[in-house]
């Protein structure tokens, strides 16, 4: 499956003190010509001044839906373990509603302590919450068949990770998209074991799309013939300075044979 390059721009939710801030961030990126714009799922700055501004990922993605026309919108990444995962599959159908089937939902297994301790969750292990993780996507993907209205689409499921054993697993069992952390080396290493995983429960590995944070013009040709086509620019409040989402864009256009629109 040869799939077009997409640019997405993660929207940190931070040292951003009034949300018309982010809310104009939405509208420039919009108009720059972005696939996709994530925010993350954090509860407080994860650099800068850790007690800085902040606000919460799933009702800000409602108001990117009503805001946005042609994006994509969805977290990079939710925490697995800060919902009832029941209740997130009826939030992320509602958004679905709300943007008119553009919702993607990113999920992985949570690693900041601090959104644990802060908000009275256990933080456990790593291997707890990949567990939790586990067991989370099959009430999630469940309850999305029961929910009336439908959502718009099949909402494509975005995992984030690179553990071989489980992660890997999860993203051939449930993801359609799979956001890679790390160096080219790793991200192709960790491309193989995704196959690997993908044979054992008969997935065709070319329906799940690779994304990878944008490592600059001269790096991302390296990437994309790595398998990479879904590339994310994160940027910082107050500010939301797009330079460097104008210069992905451009670098989508000259790659691409035409435009984008929506899961390639």
């Amino acid at each position: 499956m040869s799939r077009p390059v997409r640019i997405g721009i993660q929207l940190q939710p931070q040292h951003a003190p009034d949300y018309g801030l982010i809310r104009d961030a939405v509208l420039r990126a919009e108009d720059a010509g972005v696939d996709i714009v994530f925010n993350w799922d954090h509860f407080y700055p994860l650099y800068g001044d850790p007690d800085g501004a902040h606000f919460e990922c799933w009702t800000m993605l409602g108001a990117f839906a009503e805001q946005t026309e042609r994006v994509e919108i969805g977290a990079l990444v939710t925490g697995g373990g800060y919902r009832n995962p029941d209740l997130l599959a009826d939030m992320a159908r509602t958004v679905d509603q709300i943007s008119g089937g553009r919702l993607i939902l990113g999920i992985g297994s949570g690693w900041f302590q601090r959104d644990y301790d802060e908000y009275g969750y256990d933080f456990g292990t790593a291997g707890s919450r990949l567990d939790l993780l586990k067991e989370y996507l099959p009430r999630i993907t469940g309850r999305l068949e029961k929910l009336n209205p439908q959502p718009v689409r099949e909402i494509p499921i975005l995992i984030g990770g690179g553990g071989e054993k489980k992660t890997l697993r999860l993203v051939a069992e449930y993801a359609q998209i799979w956001h890679s952390f790390g160096e080219l080396d790793v991200f192709t290493h960790k491309s193989q074991i995704l196959e690997e995983h993908c044979a054992r429960v008969d997935t065709e590995p070319a329906k799940i799309e690779r994304s990878v944070a944008w490592p600059g013009v001269e790096a991302a040709p390296a990437y994309h013939a790595a398998g990479a086509t879904l590339f994310t620019v994160g940027i910082n409040g107050p500010d939301y300075d797009l330079t460097q989402v104008r210069e992905a864009v451009t670098w989508r256009d000259r790659v691409n044979p035409e435009p984008v629109s929506g899961i390639a």
